[in-house]
């Protein structure tokens, strides 16, 4: 009877473990089933032996599954629609999660931030770094937002001003929601452009008040006292009078003729005219030479190289030798010499004039081409200076489709350069391409 009952519970055992490890691994197939969300296969039907119930298991996962799937791939489809209409836009488009996580950055606010690689996956505060947009974030998630902020960041070795709006996607089904739109405007070069509007109105009322100011002044003393005052005084008082209206028709000419090249550039264009380059710098002798000797100095001209034809604007062109010109007259010493010369490069002419002036501070060189800009105030104003040549300047050689730029070391004078076009063909074509050229500039 022991014998008989040993081998019942020996069977009865092994039919219990074959069952437990049929199930064990039908347990790790399901599992694994869910993790790649691929529908569940009983390849044997050995699971579907033990029990029916299985089978209604098998079947309820694989429908899970495969409608997880289409869900999956119906989001994802949505995900890449919205992202290629996104994309499309010139606003930049930002999305984020309740963690602050980005979902989805089109390729406007990438080109925003370049550097910042992959920016969906990314905690925003990592990409875009600007408290005053995180607390505007927390402000749209709160709802307390306005409509629209203006918002700065700054990163990258500059300063981007955008104009933001944010608003909360609610969907309580999500998880990680609500998420958070964003859509931003750059308004960098409007508000440049509105900085470089104030200073200039700023600079142009500061240049004008001071010949206004002792305009003013004279004239009052005169109406007032012109009979008591004495013959020489009397004339003193009308040469600054004229001095100073002279001055103040020189701001305002400049001013005038700067107005003119930026609304209609086309006039700078209007009458360009072939000629050789030593042709062009034979003019500048014989316009510039007397004035040059008057003032105490020698104007040299120096054209080493080849020769070569050039597409320029006599008019525009005397304005820019005359600036250019005019100004190392006031500062070079007397005795000494204004060399103004040129060479010939493969597809440019290089113009220059060299003073022998005390110089520029390498600090302000990048800045003598600006409206106004000077690197002595006061000395400037004494030698008659508008503060608008080398401004001119920059606008009729862009004009030409060239460039300039200036160099210098203290003590050893001021060289200013430009290039124009240089026309290698021969015939007008070459002449009428270089001026279709400039147009389109």
């Amino acid at each position: 009877m022991s014998y008989l009952t040993i081998v019942a519970l020996a069977g009865a055992l092994l039919w219990l473990s074959r069952r437990y490890w049929i199930l064990r691994r039908g347990v790790r197939l399901l599992a694994e089933s869910v993790r790649r969300r691929q529908p569940f296969l009983d390849e044997d039907g050995a699971l579907l032996a033990i029990h029916s119930s299985w089978s209604d298991l098998a079947a309820e996962t694989s429908a899970l599954i495969t409608e997880l799937g289409r869900l999956t791939h119906q989001q994802a489809d949505q995900l890449t629609q919205l992202e290629t209409t996104l994309g499309n836009l010139q606003e930049a488009v930002l999305i984020v999660d309740r963690h602050n996580y980005i979902l989805l950055a089109n390729k406007a606010l990438q080109r925003m931030f370049p550097a910042s690689g992959g920016l969906p996956g990314h905690r925003v505060e990592s990409v875009l770094r600007s408290a005053a947009f995180l607390d505007y974030l927390e402000t749209v998630r709160s709802g307390r937002a306005v409509a629209q902020t203006l918002i700065e960041f700054v990163g990258e070795g500059r300063s981007i001003w955008l104009e933001t709006t944010g608003t909360a996607i609610p969907d309580t089904e999500r998880r990680n929601g609500p998420w958070i739109l964003f859509v931003l405007h750059d308004v960098t070069r409007q508000r440049h452009l509105e900085d470089v509007r104030r200073e200039f109105v700023a600079n142009v009322s500061h240049e004008l008040k001071t010949p206004l100011s002792v305009i003013k002044g004279y004239a009052e003393t005169l109406v007032d006292d012109h009979a008591v005052l004495p013959r020489e005084q009397l004339e003193q008082f009308a040469s600054a009078i004229h001095r100073h209206s002279e001055r103040l028709s020189a701001i305002v000419e400049d001013l005038l003729t700067i107005s003119r090249l930026e609304d209609d550039p086309s006039l700078a264009a209007a009458c360009f005219q072939r000629m050789k380059l030593t042709d062009l710098l034979e003019s500048v002798r014989t316009d510039f030479a007397q004035t040059v000797k008057e003032s105490g100095h020698e104007l040299t001209i120096r054209c080493p190289g080849s020769d070569c034809e050039v597409a320029v604007d006599p008019l525009r062109m005397h304005q820019v030798f005359a600036n250019l010109i005019g100004n190392a007259q006031k500062y070079t010493p007397p005795k000494t010499y204004i060399e103004v010369g040129a060479e010939c490069h493969e597809t440019r002419a290089e113009i220059w004039v060299l003073d022998r002036g005390p110089g520029i501070p390498a600090t302000d060189l990048p800045r003598i081409f600006e409206r106004f800009y000077r690197v002595e105030k006061g000395r400037s104003r004494e030698k008659g200076g508008t503060g608008l040549g080398l401004s001119i300047v920059k606008h009729i050689v862009q004009m030409h489709t060239g460039r300039v730029w200036a160099e210098s070391e203290v003590g050893k004078g001021l060289r200013v350069a430009f290039t124009i076009p240089a026309l290698m063909e021969s015939g007008s074509s070459a002449l009428r391409s270089a001026e279709q050229a400039i147009h389109r500039a």
